[in-house]
């Protein structure tokens, strides 16, 4: 299994984006970097992390899947995005920063379930509580 992050490095640096959503790219980035290191634990052959800036294309660094939507008529290529590639060769695109983070952090999770060190990524507010609001781990009451 292959997975590749794709996010602006001009939103990274916060240079086109607010403080939130900022915070949220660095936690995704900070997730997938803890994710290449323990890749192993999660049987990944690869972690691509894609930092695409305005003065370059913006095409992917290993896995060829672009995400864009439709604004005001024109199609305009996310600059933010999560493909995962199966053994099989299925892909599966994610274009939505909380689903994206959500998967990120759940990663991470397995890690810590498998390993004895401390993998934990300290997260920003935001981020924090896109990832509470997703219900991740052994908690989760099932019955609300």
């Amino acid at each position: 299994m292959r997975i590749e992050l794709r996010v602006c490095q001009h939103c990274l640096d916060g240079d086109h984006a607010g403080h939130y959503k900022t915070s949220v790219l660095q936690d995704m980035v900070n997730c997938a970097e803890r994710i290449e290191e323990y890749k192993e634990v999660l049987d990944l052959d690869e972690v691509h992390i894609r930092k695409v800036r305005d003065d370059e294309p913006g095409k992917p660094e290993a896995l060829p899947v672009v995400a864009a939507t439709i604004q005001n008529d024109q199609i305009v290529l996310n600059d933010t995005q999560l493909v995962a590639q199966g053994q099989d060769g299925t892909m599966l695109l994610y274009a939505h920063p909380d689903d994206i983070l959500t998967v990120l952090a759940g990663n991470v999770d397995e890690i810590s379930k498998a390993v004895h060190e401390d993998v934990t990524v300290d997260l920003s507010e935001p981020g924090a509580k896109i990832v509470s609001e997703a219900n991740l781990g052994a908690n989760r009451n099932r019955g609300e």
